[in-house]
């Protein structure tokens, strides 16, 4: 019987992410027929893997999943939360299988948000050298000067190591409020606030518009819907992931 890398079992459960699953084994909690695994380490179907003593269930033939969720302000993008503020998880209570969200949102931040439960999909969708892009519209204070514009543009030194070129346009000006669209090519945590803040940018409202070739289009807030067959291969293509 063939023999799979434990992190892309647990993965393929739907429990959590292929990178979520190598942290969990890197800190110990996995564990392989009542023992405990290091990355790197295979089983097979027959074999039972248990997450801090809870089994996980896996199955030959997997029922994938892939949604998206427009966010609101003031839901955080975990699982669970142990401060009991309001998770996403709460917006997708009716799904009946077990999903988990790709990539995060920060709390004051809204818009979309992808879940699945196919890890593979999702590691190919976060990974860093897959360059996915992401679109923003973002609402600044006070206003923004040609000078501020082309460092956004060109990359700013943020947590130490400076951000890719960015695509950055204008969509309207009003008194003491910019809209901006801002594109960019990697995920680092809180980018688009760390890199308005660096220029000295105050961000009033932060709104993700897009994945890739993926758009939130006029999902209502708080609701979510499948994706389509052509979204979904559209996003493959655009991680290289085409099947």
């Amino acid at each position: 019987m063939e023999k799979i890398r434990i992190q892309k079992m647990i993965a393929e459960s739907g429990f959590c992410s292929r990178r979520k699953a190598d942290e969990l084994i890197s800190a110990g909690r996995v564990k392989l027929n009542g023992r405990p695994v290091k990355l790197g380490d295979k089983c097979t179907f027959r074999d039972i893997i248990t997450i801090d003593g809870e089994r996980i269930h896996i199955s030959r033939k997997k029922n994938y999943i892939y949604i998206m969720l427009n966010k609101p302000r003031g839901y955080v993008t975990t699982v669970s939360d142990e401060l009991n503020r309001r998770c996403v998880m709460d917006l997708i209570a009716d799904i009946d299988e077990r999903v988990y969200p790709v990539g995060r949102l920060d709390r004051n931040s809204e818009g979309l948000l992808l879940f699945t439960n196919d890890g593979e999909f999702a590691n190919s969708i976060m990974h860093p050298s897959r360059h996915i892009s992401k679109t923003y519209r973002v609402t600044v204070r006070p206003d923004i000067s040609d000078e501020q514009l082309v460092k956004l543009s060109g990359g700013v030194e943020i947590d130490g190591k400076a951000t890719m070129p960015a695509n950055v346009i204008v969509k309207e000006k009003q008194q003491g409020r910019v809209v901006l669209l801002i594109t960019i090519h990697e995920g680092r945590n809180r980018q688009i606030r760390k890199m308005c803040e660096a220029v000295g940018l105050e961000v009033a409202r932060l709104r993700r518009i897009s994945i890739g070739p993926l758009k939130l289009g006029m999902l209502k807030p708080g609701t979510w819907r499948e994706l389509t067959a052509d979204e979904l291969r559209a996003l493959r293509t655009a991680a290289g992931k085409e099947k």
